[in-house]
């Protein structure tokens, strides 16, 4: 539960033990929450933890606690931070590390490691955690003395929030935490000193910006393909100046929903391999992408020598390493996003100012708006009788959402759903696994953002097997008095696989179905002190959902059965060309439209 509020004012040069330098360097970086779960190396730092400021929400496993802290930060922008000990506890971490690390979530986590003298001994729950993040981390490092914590701890903060986020590990020895020191805090110019290498690129180059001004400006079917990286750098503001401005259509990717408004005219939602048939379309028809913060992810582009083939592209994104790493663009830019399309905006306003003129789009946003009425997301509504279809559940929730509600998905149909059938209408709202595809990720990341924003509703839609993987966070959220809603769209399979067999693997069901009567989520939601919800028809979705609503003092599961047979369209199967979306059945006659 929470500690008792007190912080550790520790004065420079004051001798103090190593874990309580870890706890105070946590306080200094403003840390007011984090998550973990303790152990014997790590013992030692729980102790000085009672008297701190910091509050503490104990885990039921590791990789909650990691889920948790990259939920908190989506939500906030701040860096989430998870405490554990070493061994299988800091093992348990590498997905949550490499959930961040994908998806560039500002990240600290702390992981307890066996004495100095026993490190290389296979000590009792000893392994090499540097070794085995060092490629799923911005940055980690193993701190040998007690006197080198409070420079790791400002580093890690500085490389976890600073260019392109990411998560940043420190392993500390039990010995380095009960050693003593003499304390001091490192000032930003001695962490910038320590770190000669690292020094991100922010501005971008003004002669590549006034060259990507003239190419926007000379195109007739630009489109604004927008990344997550819009989202870290906190640029949404800017994003929808320039849009306006010159009245380019949007897409904004899995990581992106949020960054520009679904209910905006311009949007025309998410691309990819179940993206709008718009958007996909769009951006094979393009003649520019300019790409913001995205990273030309394989489930954007498809086959990627058919990718927007007659598309220049303007790729901005402030991690060098992604230019030219899957499409080589005309207009390489590195810099935060917000600075660059700032400037962006600045160099247009003088190009037309001085008597350059955009070109006509009108003809192309006449095409892209045939192909929006023609092609809505679409489904078949349930017969009576029938099983519930998962679309008209998460429509219904929407529609009875509170105000800037936070929807959190796990991994698989259910996610591709809420991305689809969800109004993002502002930034920071929708929190998923996009890179690695986490299944059990909902839970705890839901959990996460709901302490980040105590002040929003947060629905966490689940698949059922998603659920079953880290549901035991629920004893968190009821313990810590943490209210988080969640909607199962349970169909009894492992949902995507099964709709890959049916597709493309005639029907051979293997290893997919999972039971229609085990587990009784309304039973175990009970047991684990939440209210639990079942709903078998149409008729029952609606008064359920209000329900769940009205309870603010615990959390809720609604179990919604819905239909096994229902597939996610549009769909680009893997390794295919975005010219060959899959449309759902009432739509395929008209896909010549789309040429």
């Amino acid at each position: 539960m929470t500690s008792n509020r007190k912080s550790n004012n520790h004065k420079e040069g004051e001798k103090i033990t190593g874990a309580q330098a870890l706890i105070r360097g946590l306080e200094m970086e403003n840390v007011e929450v984090m998550f973990g779960l303790p152990g014997g190396c790590i013992l030692p730092a729980y102790d000085p933890l009672i008297e701190s400021s910091i509050r503490h929400i104990l885990v039921r496993h590791e990789q909650g606690a990691g889920h948790m802290a990259e939920g908190y930060a989506h939500v906030t922008g701040r860096p989430g931070v998870a405490m554990v000990t070493s061994g299988p506890a800091a093992t348990n971490m590498v997905t949550p590390l490499c959930d961040a690390y994908m998806d560039s979530i500002p990240m600290v986590a702390i992981t307890g490691q066996v004495g100095t003298s026993a490190i290389g001994t296979d000590a009792f729950q000893e392994c090499d955690t540097v070794g085995i993040t060092r490629s799923i981390t911005k940055h980690n490092d193993l701190v040998m003395s007690a006197e080198d914590l409070p420079m790791a701890i400002r580093q890690a903060f500085h490389i976890a929030t600073t260019g392109r986020p990411g998560p940043v590990l420190i392993d500390v020895p039990k010995d380095v935490l009960q050693n003593t020191m003499s304390w001091n805090w490192p000032s930003q110019d001695e962490v910038e000193d320590s770190l000669p290498g690292y020094k991100p690129n922010t501005k971008g180059h003004a002669r590549m910006i006034k060259e990507a001004a003239h190419l926007i400006l000379r195109a007739e079917k630009p489109i604004l393909y927008v990344g997550g990286g819009v989202l870290k750098a906190r640029a949404a503001s800017a994003l929808r100046e320039l849009a306006e401005m010159l009245q380019i259509p949007v897409v904004t990717t899995l990581m992106a929903r949020g960054a520009f408004p679904d209910n905006h005219p311009l949007c025309l939602g998410m691309p990819g391999m179940h993206g709008t048939a718009t958007a996909i379309t769009a951006m094979q028809k393009s003649d520019l992408l300019i790409a913001l913060g995205a990273r030309f992810d394989d489930r954007v582009t498809g086959r990627v020598n058919s990718f927007a083939p007659e598309a220049k592209i303007i790729h901005v994104d402030i991690d060098p390493a992604e230019q030219g790493k899957v499409r080589k663009p005309d207009v390489p830019i590195v810099g935060d996003c917000r600075l660059v399309i700032e400037a962006m905006i600045e160099a247009l306003r003088d190009l037309l100012q001085g008597g350059e003129k955009q070109a006509d789009l009108t003809t192309w946003r006449s095409r892209v708006s045939g192909w929006r009425e023609q092609f809505p997301l679409a489904y078949e509504p349930s017969e009576p009788g029938e099983a519930l279809k998962p679309q008209f559940c998460l429509e219904k929730l929407r529609d009875a959402a509170p105000e800037g509600t936070i929807l959190v998905s796990g991994v698989g149909q259910h996610q591709m759903w809420s991305s689809q059938y969800w109004n993002f209408n502002e930034p920071y709202t929708w929190v998923n696994s996009g890179g690695l595809g986490t299944m059990g990720f909902s839970i705890p990341a839901a959990i996460g953002a709901k302490v980040g924003r105590p002040d929003k509703t947060v629905w966490a839609i689940d698949g059922d097997g998603c659920f079953q993987m880290t549901a035991q966070e629920l004893v968190t959220a009821s313990l810590e008095r943490i209210p988080i809603k969640v909607g199962i769209l349970n169909n009894s399979y492992l949902g995507m696989v099964r709709q890959w067999q049916e597709m493309f693997y005639e029907e051979r069901y293997s290893e997919v179905y999972l039971s229609p009567d085990l587990p009784d989520f309304v039973k175990w939601a009970e047991a684990m002190g939440c209210v639990g919800i079942r709903v078998d028809d149409p008729s029952e979705v609606e008064s359920a959902i209000d329900r769940a609503n009205s309870i603010n003092d615990r959390p809720v599961v609604v179990d919604f059965r819905v239909d096994a047979r229902e597939k996610v369209f549009p769909m680009v199967a893997a390794g295919q060309s975005n010219d060959d979306v899959l449309l759902p059945p009432m739509q395929s006659s008209r896909r010549e439209f789309l040429r």
